[in-house]
């Protein structure tokens, strides 16, 4: 198969991807991917993703980390960002400098309080998992993170406040092995983001290989 027959069919092998980064009589040089190959390449990867994935932001007040998250948030295919308590808006000169407009790509509305903001999720059928370090917190690599989801970080000093955390579903956490606290808020979006779509990545995989092998 081709890498455009691939891209067609929404099936990615690491030969396809090889393909695509080599020039005629290029042999196996190793070279970028051109625009249109990363776009062919996005384009397969949103055929292998169902799942509705969505965003709660509370507090987190410097623009620039709302802007990263914004650019992930893209990155990932979420569907809304509600922002709570006294998030700086993605429309903010700063947010935006950082986004480099992916502002435009992702609705976001703000909530008001962090409650509302996690009813609102809820009525939009997202299970709601806040990204914190609690008691009941389990491993991120461990959380249930199938279905719609609506992932949910807190501000730079306090993280998700005690009103975010009640109003959950459940609790998860990136484990850390270095002596470090905590993440950056819009590194730890970002993990969490690539953990939830990487999940329903390697499920389906598993899925299409047992039904390959079942044939």
């Amino acid at each position: 198969m081709t890498a455009i027959g691939a891209a067609r069919s929404g099936v990615v092998r690491s030969a396809d991807v090889e393909a695509m980064g080599r020039q005629p009589g290029a042999g196996a040089e190793r070279r970028q991917l051109r625009p249109t190959d990363v776009k062919r390449l996005n384009r397969m990867w949103r055929r292998r993703t169902e799942s509705r994935l969505a965003l709660l932001v509370e507090s987190v007040t410097q623009p620039f980390n709302v802007g990263q998250i914004v650019r992930t948030a893209a990155a990932f295919g979420v569907e809304r960002l509600w922002l709570a308590g006294n998030a700086a808006p993605p429309t903010h000169q700063g947010a935006r400098k950082t986004a480099l407009g992916t502002e435009r790509l992702v609705p976001w509305e703000h909530a008001g309080t962090p409650a509302a903001a996690a009813q609102a999720a809820r009525a939009a059928g997202f299970r709601l998992v806040a990204i914190e370090l609690t008691g009941d917190a389990a491993p991120l690599h461990e959380a249930t993170l199938d279905g719609d989801v609506c992932l949910a970080v807190g501000g730079e000093d306090h993280g998700c406040s005690p009103a975010l955390l009640a109003a959950a579903d459940a609790v998860a956490y990136i484990p850390q092995v270095g002596r470090v606290g905590s993440l950056n808020v819009a590194v730890a979006a970002a993990v969490a983001l690539a953990e939830a779509r990487r999940r329903e990545w390697a499920a389906a995989g598993a899925a299409r290989g047992s039904a390959g092998a079942g044939g």
